[in-house]
């Protein structure tokens, strides 16, 4: 969905745009005699990142063991997403590739997870011949079987959509991780019917996991050396949960409450939140705890109400714009984000520019900004054309991002004589002499190390002396 971090990413490079996944393994081990190896590649929103960590754990629990050469995978899977066309051309092309390794190894397996495989698993299995099986994201609990059934010369398939599946009882495998920071998946689906968006039919039902079961992985993790938690659903805010027996219930401030109480240096965040259910509540309980990070991601996609009636949003440009003004009473630090979409259908000159105004007066501190991509089976794709001409869509994204880079380097350089409180993540990408780490408004912060015996997952104070729209620049303070 486009309510969702888009970025993708290798091991190394990092791309908004990218035609490349996020790879999950280790590569530096000799392969094991008589051990089997899988590969996963990850594409699109953080949530298919988590899935992966849940089907990693699945798989190692029948034995495989993790790779990042595909070379050597008896098991390749590639976790897909359907949000934009480009995504699904990447995904075909990297299945022809991974066919070739199969050229040297007749036994390897290749499979298709998550949001593509219901949609696309008669072109993937009959029409273009690519894969062995094909899982859905509320079926990963059944690889075992289909994996056995692939090797046995069958197609192994498991498509169908669940009412209650969370997972709540598998402990992820954290493949690619830094080691300081994680997700926890709260919930799962979408019962927002977004005409623009197939995550409502290739992910289910909005169901809430238990808070006694994420507690206590975010408790895990903190003993493991973690020290943030990124919470994630579809739209976070509309979590609830209840004991059918007890009655007992839990919503989203609540859980984040619950959360933040686990330590105080345990940072929590989450993604992402819809506009229509972000309460008060929520802003009072982040301004009552710390150790909430000061950060909201707040789709918009257009700033008119006529398009976001189209896109059946649910709240129009005004109650947006309310929403806002609430959290910079609430929380005047706090830093927002934002989804954009330009060239949806019939949109005109002046509700681009809507879009526009919107974002000045938002003042965002970053986005992700696409041009429309009609997805087949969506209510915008049945009810109306995709009628904005590409150019028009291309010129006007282009516009969206001069104007975010602009704000954002606004945003950045207000920070410039503040300091802030710095989780460490690791080396700066450019120079080892350098750490980077993250402020609470989730923004990058690169510092020299100096002689100070720090470590990732260290809290630092930085004082911020230069910043461009992407990084503040500073120094430990003394």
């Amino acid at each position: 969905m486009y309510d969702n971090n888009p970025t993708l990413q290798l091991p190394v490079k990092t791309m908004v745009e990218g035609d490349q996944g996020k790879v999950f393994g280790d590569e530096n081990f000799a392969r094991e005699e008589g051990r089997k190896y899988f590969y996963i590649e990850s594409y699109g929103c953080q949530m298919n990142f988590s899935d992966s960590e849940i089907v990693a754990s699945i798989l190692a629990g029948c034995g495989y063991l993790s790779t990042r050469n595909v070379a050597i995978a008896d098991l390749i899977f590639i976790n897909t997403c359907s949000i934009r066309e480009k995504a699904e051309e990447t995904v075909r092309k990297r299945l022809a590739q991974f066919n070739h390794y199969k050229l040297g190894n007749p036994s390897m397996l290749v499979g298709v997870l998550g949001c593509m495989a219901e949609r696309l698993k008669s072109r993937f299995l009959e029409e273009e011949k690519l894969v062995d099986l094909v899982v859905g994201p509320d079926a990963y609990r059944d690889l075992p079987s289909l994996i056995a059934t692939a090797e046995d010369g069958e197609k192994g398939i498991n498509v169908f959509l669940s009412r209650e599946e969370t997972y709540a009882d598998i402990s992820p495998m954290r493949l690619d991780s830094n080691g300081v920071t994680g997700f926890i998946s709260i919930m799962r689906g979408c019962d927002n019917m977004c005409s623009f968006c197939v995550v409502p039919f290739t992910r289910g039902r909005e169901r809430s996991r238990d808070p006694y079961s994420i507690e206590a992985e975010a408790r895990d993790m903190f003993a493991k050396g973690y020290r943030e938690v990124t919470l994630l659903g579809q739209n976070v805010d509309s979590y609830k949960w209840q004991n059918e027996e007890t009655g007992e219930k839990e919503n989203f401030a609540g859980l984040l409450a619950r959360i933040a109480a686990v330590h105080k240096d345990l940072r929590v965040r989450f993604s992402t939140s819809h506009p229509k259910d972000i309460t008060d509540e929520v802003l009072y309980t982040m301004a009552a705890h710390e150790n909430i990070c000061q950060y909201i991601h707040l789709p918009v996609q257009s700033g008119n109400t006529r398009i976001l009636d189209l896109m059946n949003r649910t709240y129009d440009r005004e109650w947006y714009m309310e929403r806002i003004q609430a959290i910079y009473k609430i929380l005047p630090e706090c830093a927002v984000s934002s989804d954009i979409i330009t060239g949806f259908c019939t949109e005109t000159e002046e509700e681009h520019q809507d879009t526009l105004s919107m974002m000045e007066f938002a003042k965002y501190s970053m986005s992700y900004m696409f041009a429309y991509s009609e997805r087949p089976g969506t209510l915008a794709a049945r009810k109306w054309e995709d009628d904005v001409p590409e150019e028009v869509k291309k010129r006007r994204l282009n516009e969206v991002i001069r104007l975010q880079n602009h704000l954002s380097l606004v945003h950045n350089k207000a920070d410039i004589g503040k300091s802030f409180k710095v989780l460490i993540e690791g080396d700066s990408k450019r120079s080892a002499a350098e750490w980077k780490g993250r402020n609470s408004q989730n923004k990058m912060v690169v510092f020299p190390k100096e002689n100070y015996n720090l470590k990732p997952g260290d809290y630092i104070t930085v004082l911020i002396h230069s910043a461009s729209s992407a990084t503040l620049i500073g120094e430990i303070v003394k």
